[in-house]
């Protein structure tokens, strides 16, 4: 599989909301990760911050976590919401203590950061019983859109991931050209 990064460049690409809503809504992710507003939230691959942006009025804090510091400034220069700190970092090394993270999700990334070493960090870092929630590229998906459908995981294949490291299955669905998985951290 591969691990390749966005290209930072087309970084604007990341703000169409009519083609990023076709994949996964704002309802859809915030249903996902059944915030009450008091939480701590990771958002792994933030981009842009199109869908921190979504996340962070329904939570005490947002994490923007991406490995390009391109995409934090052309974040900066969007505007960046009080309660979103910017970290510049691979999800396999979090710079946060134990159990500091209530829930995190990735849209779009998993493909780019799925290790044992990523998955371990989450497991880490998140809260007992809190939510990650996966929307990826499908390795069934006919590859037009997003990655090339090599770099692609199955839902299976990172709901096995999880699995390994401790985590619980809670929601799972398939589309054509996506999948959407929700687990609990052990």
């Amino acid at each position: 599989m591969g691990h390749h990064t966005f290209d930072a460049t087309k970084a604007e690409k990341l703000e169409d909301a009519s083609g990023r809503y076709r994949y996964v809504s704002r309802e859809e992710l915030l249903w996902a990760l059944a915030l009450d507003g008091g939480e701590t939230v990771a958002d792994l691959g933030s981009g842009t911050g199109f869908y921190t942006d979504d996340v962070a009025p329904h939570a005490d804090r947002v994490y923007a976590v991406d490995l390009q510091a391109e995409m934090h400034d052309y974040y900066r220069q969007k505007g960046v919401p009080e309660n979103v700190d910017l970290v510049t970092t691979d999800v396999s090394d979090l710079p946060f203590e134990n159990s500091r993270v209530d829930a995190a999700f990735s849209t779009m990334t998993y493909h780019e950061f799925a290790s044992d070493d990523a998955l371990e960090e989450l497991a880490r870092v998140v809260a007992s019983g809190g939510r990650v929630v996966v929307v990826d590229w499908a390795a069934s998906g006919t590859g037009e859109s997003g990655p090339p459908v090599g770099e692609r995981y199955s839902a299976d294949e990172a709901a096995d991931a999880f699995r390994t490291h401790g985590f619980t299955e809670v929601f799972r669905a398939v589309r054509p050209e996506t999948y959407l998985l929700v687990v609990e951290s052990p």
